[in-house]
């Protein structure tokens, strides 16, 4: 069954979430897994892509962002619709509703920011998951 691990973020700002992701994605590489990152749309997805090259200068993640003609297995892939290719290590969502393929995971990240509508959308999320039995875990980044 698939674990869930929400981080709260201290921030207000998106790209505090993405930056975070980008962190997250490179420990969870590092570990050996397989990462898909689920982006809320297109322009989002290229920005992470963007990100994971920048993030920090000695970072190297090899990833790809998924079109339908390239859903080839890559260790990192970035998709912002139900194609996610070959993954199903870790996902990493970025969007406010919990997306339909999340139980084909072995792990879902739900990163959260203080923001008002984020914040209901996630409180939601947690419920949904725990009224369904899913193993949750909750990092509260806001003490570190």
């Amino acid at each position: 069954m698939t674990q869930v691990d929400f981080y709260i973020l201290p921030s207000t700002e998106t790209t505090e979430q993405l930056l975070f992701a980008c962190r997250l994605t490179e420990k969870a590489w590092k570990r050996g897994h397989q990462v898909f990152i689920q982006a809320q749309d297109q322009a989002q997805a290229e920005h992470i892509d963007q990100l994971l090259w920048q993030f920090r200068p000695d970072s190297f993640i090899p990833h790809l962002l998924i079109t339908d003609e390239n859903v080839a297995s890559v260790p990192v892939a970035i998709g912002f619709d139900e194609n996610c290719g070959q993954h199903h290590d870790v996902m990493i969502n970025l969007c406010p509703h919990i997306p339909d393929h999340f139980s084909r995971f072995e792990r879902v990240a739900e990163i959260v920011y203080q923001q008002q509508t984020l914040l209901a959308a996630k409180r939601d999320g947690w419920r949904f998951y725990q009224q369904r039995g899913y193993l949750l875990n909750r990092h509260d980044m806001r003490n570190r």
